[in-house]
């Protein structure tokens, strides 16, 4: 388990970013939302300890934050961010995937098993030889993963992991948050896009201005006035009330509900 307990952040010339923010995180899939300059990201680099508490404390998996290094949290906690190609700079995908495994010192055979497991995770296997900038953007996206995958992380942060895909790729990419959610990682989706939300997450965290507004499920979440928050509703969400359908998840449950109506 992943616990922020009252977490204050204050950046230098007095910002403050975290305004006495808990949350707990386990195997779920928690999607982190609100607008640009809520505080989203700097809590999340609290999280692997890029970035320490001014006040209160971070615990990952009966670990202070404050008493452990980058290094040691990445092995528990992996950051995949948003621009993929800000993590590459190997020749091959193999490389890649690898770097990871190596420095923390693993044998070869080691290596190789984690490389494997991490592409066949994400449904790159027979992708090793490839150059990582050749790959399209959902492939770049879940290269980034494998690349974490390989450090065996208990946890996940995925930074917009769907922002600029087609809609082909980002469908890849959930599939593989679903497949890691079942798999036993617990998942923290930093994101603006509310479809993604609707569709894959158990729980919502809203921050604004550094404060968190709501905690709780995806159902409640939107049922409040996102538009306070610079936030939109999703359009499935809109259609299906217009009907009179109510909550559905996805297109496959808004057919279900529709199916229902028109049989005798």
């Amino acid at each position: 388990m992943i616990e922020v307990r009252n977490l204050w952040h204050i950046y230098e010339g007095r910002k403050i970013a975290l305004r006495d923010v808990s949350l707990t995180i386990e195997n779920e899939i928690l999607a982190l939302v609100g607008p640009n300059g809520s505080g989203k990201t700097t809590l999340a680099k609290h999280l692997n300890g890029l970035l320490k508490p001014t006040k209160g404390e971070v615990i990952v998996d009966g670990i202070n934050t404050k008493n452990a290094s980058v290094a040691e949290l990445s092995r528990i906690v992996g950051y995949v961010f948003q621009n993929p190609e800000h993590m590459f700079f190997e020749e091959n995908v193999f490389r890649e995937v690898a770097f990871g495994p190596k420095n923390l010192g693993l044998s070869k055979d080691e290596i190789e098993q984690r490389v494997r497991w991490a592409l066949k995770s994400v449904n790159l296997g027979g992708y090793e030889d490839r150059n990582p900038y050749s790959l399209s953007g959902g492939e770049k996206q879940r290269l980034a993963i494998a690349c974490v995958l390989s450090m065996r992380p208990r946890y996940l942060i995925l930074d917009e992991p769907t922002t600029g895909l087609d809609e082909k790729s980002a469908k890849s990419v959930k599939e593989v948050i679903r497949k890691l959610k079942e798999e036993g990682h617990g998942i923290m989706l930093i994101t603006h896009d509310m479809e993604l939300v609707l569709e894959l997450a158990d729980r919502v965290v809203l921050l604004f201005e550094g404060v968190k507004i709501f905690d709780g499920s995806v159902n409640e979440f939107f049922r409040l006035d996102l538009r306070n928050y610079d936030l939109d509703r999703p359009e499935l969400l809109r259609i299906s009330e217009r009907l009179n359908i109510g909550f559905v998840r996805n297109v496959d449950e808004f057919v279900t509900q529709i199916l229902e109506r028109v049989r005798p």
